[in-house]
């Protein structure tokens, strides 16, 4: 998952900075004492971290002989920065890690593999293709602690009044945001030049950035050309706001959406305690939520994303098994049920999905398109390849380069991410 809101980067770096990671030999567990270890949460600070910062309190009181030492760190910066730390020999002990991360990190030798631990003793429990997606070459490199995936996000009020559905085929999401448009004033839909908001596109069309099996570069071939065809027609037209490539984009299409500004956008279920805190969903039952329009394959769907909990592979023996015991609580049933509940996030396991949980309609609703999210391929550099979409495509959607070079572009850009791929 990516998320366009991270938590302020001057608080992670004063928590980096005071922060003893783990792999370091710590004299707490040499001395008889606690044993300390160090967990690098990635939610959103204001949001989310919370709600991991009383389970971590839950943890301690539950577990005497274990100090968590809990620092958030933004989003889009944990992953260089655990890059950088486990490379060093000096990484957390514990990372939240996004789903496309684990893979990677765990080619480097930076993961410890969990199969047969503490952290996985409640396997059956989670949702097998959850734990699929945590393995790389046949080994399980973390456990899964919520998943996503996007959806059709749409303001009930606005399309009931204009006499529309939730559109089934973009063809359809065109003529509902022109309907709207007439009837309402308002625009009926605001696409995101983000590259991972956009693979719902290339898999309408049946394709994808690469094609792992055949390590082939397809980010430019006539299938992908044409899903991004479909993606940038819909920045022109009536109903349809134009493309925002600035670096807040993200920040105004959400704005705009919770604001009733906008009638639907594409988005994820991390946002979904926002959503309910904007003047168009004080109803929580305004929001609607469906699966994203289909292509002309017929196929729809968006990515799976979500975050798996790991374990640094350089913690010592002591630090480990605290860890893999943290780690076990952390994605338990009760604890996935709080942060359920509090954050309105969807857990990975089926028995944390209890009445409580699905009496709130924004994870009931993204509960029901899950079905539909296409796991990422085994492939340790495929989030990465997300980044040259990220630099391009806000290029072609603002008329600055035609669709053809900016995918023309993007390969050259991936190839270089897949060295041993062809185009």
């Amino acid at each position: 998952m990516r998320r366009g809101i991270a938590a302020t980067a001057l608080v992670a770096s004063l928590a980096l900075a005071a922060t003893a990671c783990g792999g370091d030999g710590d004299s707490d567990s040499e001395s008889g004492g606690p044993v300390t270890i160090t967990y690098w949460d990635t939610s959103n600070a204001t949001n989310e971290a919370p709600t991991y910062k009383a389970l971590v309190k839950e943890f301690e009181a539950a577990n005497k002989g274990v100090k968590v030492n809990f620092v958030n760190v933004p989003f889009d910066q944990a992953q260089n920065k655990f890059d950088t730390a486990a490379g060093s020999k000096g990484a957390p002990d514990v990372l939240r890690s996004e789903v496309g991360w684990t893979p990677a990190f765990a080619k480097k030798g930076f993961f410890l593999p969990l199969d047969g631990t503490e952290a996985l003793a409640e396997q059956d429990k989670f949702q097998p293709n959850l734990i699929e997606q945590a393995k790389y070459e046949g080994k399980t490199y973390g456990v899964p602690l919520v998943t996503d995936t996007l959806a059709f996000v749409y303001n009930k009020e606005l399309f009931e009044k204009a006499g529309v559905e939730a559109p089934k085929t973009w063809d359809d999401l065109k003529k509902a945001a022109a309907t709207i448009k007439d009837k309402t004033g308002t625009d009926g839909y605001w696409a995101s030049t983000a590259g991972y908001y956009a693979q719902p596109f290339l898999y309408g069309e049946g394709t994808d950035t690469v094609d792992a099996d055949a390590k082939k570069v397809t980010v430019d071939s006539a299938a992908a050309k044409k899903g991004y065809g479909t993606w940038l027609s819909l920045f022109n037209g009536k109903g349809l706001h134009k493309a925002d490539t600035t670096a807040d984009a993200y920040a105004h299409i959400q704005e705009a959406f919770v604001s009733g500004k906008v009638a639907s956008i594409i988005q994820g279920p991390w946002e979904i305690t926002n959503f309910y805190k904007g003047s168009a969903f004080k109803d929580k039952n305004n929001l609607g939520i469906a699966t994203v329009p289909a292509g002309s394959t017929g196929k729809a769907g968006a990515p799976t994303g979500g975050h798996n909990l790991s374990v640094y592979a350089g913690s010592d023996k002591a630090h480990q098994e605290a860890a893999l015991k943290f780690v076990n609580f952390m994605t338990s049933a009760k604890s996935q049920e709080t942060v359920a509940l509090k954050n309105s996030t969807l857990p990975t396991r089926d028995d944390a999905y209890t009445d409580k949980v699905k009496a709130d309609p924004g994870i009931a609703g993204f509960q029901t398109v899950l079905p539909a999210a296409q796991p990422r391929p085994a492939l340790p550099e495929y989030s990465s390849l997300w980044t040259p979409l990220d630099d391009e495509l806000p290029q072609i959607a603002g008329g600055k380069k035609s669709l053809d070079e900016g995918l023309g572009d993007a390969e050259t850009a991936i190839a270089k991410l897949v060295p041993d791929f062809s185009k």
